[in-house]
């Protein structure tokens, strides 16, 4: 019995596939290395189709990683959409650790705490070792990766529906969950800060870090300096409302006593050293 030779041999899609993801992985990195790269210069830079190149952003868009915009791909967040979690966990990062380790201040042994979906509560997993034993409530899929086996904390996992730009589970069966429990601590952050209120892009993310406000007796505000120079369209909670407000050494002086004169507790963090393990 013959085999037709218009029949795909077995490697050769998934060959296809291969070079397909490989080139989306590149697209990705270049896109986030430089914050915003023009459509056509990604065509040029790859050897590629603009159609190709359109190709690749609408499902790397569908995937929450980038997203284009008038000709250009992008990885920063706007006042409209908030950047993926892979983009802004390498942002800041020297003054997110310092921010979680000043933050792990806030934390007790035997507690119950709720994480947000933030990079920069994300900081805070390895300084949970010392305080166990904890519970820890997240909606987070990073987040419960990280704690999944660790000896002396009882992970309690948020579900609801998946968002994949911010790995994270939202939704009213989140908002739910959340009204029925009582934890001792929150710890969350915010993409935007304007006239002393924390903002967001979606409102989704207000609903669920509003609903874990509510669930926690003392509530932790994670800022870093980058956040009073952006914008968001929904506001979520005044800074005053918040038990304390950590910041970075960055910060404006004009921030902090501001916020200081208006009775708001703000702790500037100081540069990070290794949590213990």
């Amino acid at each position: 019995m013959e085999v037709s030779s218009k029949i795909d041999p077995a490697g050769t899609a998934g060959s296809r596939q291969s070079r397909q993801a490989s080139r989306q992985r590149a697209i990705t990195e270049a896109v986030m290395a430089e914050g915003a790269v023009r459509i056509e210069d990604l065509a040029e830079r790859f050897g590629i189709s603009i159609m190709t190149v359109h190709r690749d952003l609408d499902e790397l868009e569908g995937r929450g990683l980038l997203r284009k915009s008038r000709g250009v791909a992008t990885a920063l967040s706007s006042a409209l959409v908030e950047s993926s979690d892979v983009y802004r966990s390498s942002r800041q990062l020297a003054e997110k650790e310092a921010i979680a380790q000043a933050a792990a201040d806030f934390i007790e042994p035997g507690q119950a705490i709720i994480l947000d979906d933030s990079t920069t509560t994300l900081q805070l997993v390895p300084h949970l070792q010392a305080k166990k034993p904890l519970t820890v409530i997240t909606n987070t899929l990073t987040i419960m990766a990280e704690l999944r086996a660790t000896n002396g904390i009882t992970l309690l996992g948020l579900g609801g529906q998946y968002y994949n730009w911010c790995s994270a589970f939202m939704g009213r069966i989140t908002t739910t969950t959340l009204a029925k429990l009582r934890a001792d601590v929150l710890l969350m952050s915010t993409s935007a800060i304007s006239d002393d209120i924390a903002f967001h892009q979606t409102q989704e993310t207000v609903d669920v870090k509003r609903a874990m406000f509510e669930a926690a007796g003392t509530r932790i505000l994670l800022a870093d300096h980058t956040k009073f120079d952006k914008r968001a369209l929904h506001a979520m909670l005044p800074l005053a409302d918040f038990d304390a407000v950590v910041v970075d050494a960055g910060t404006s002086a004009r921030h902090v006593e501001r916020l200081k004169e208006a009775g708001v507790r703000v702790v500037v963090a100081r540069r990070a050293t290794a949590p213990a393990r």
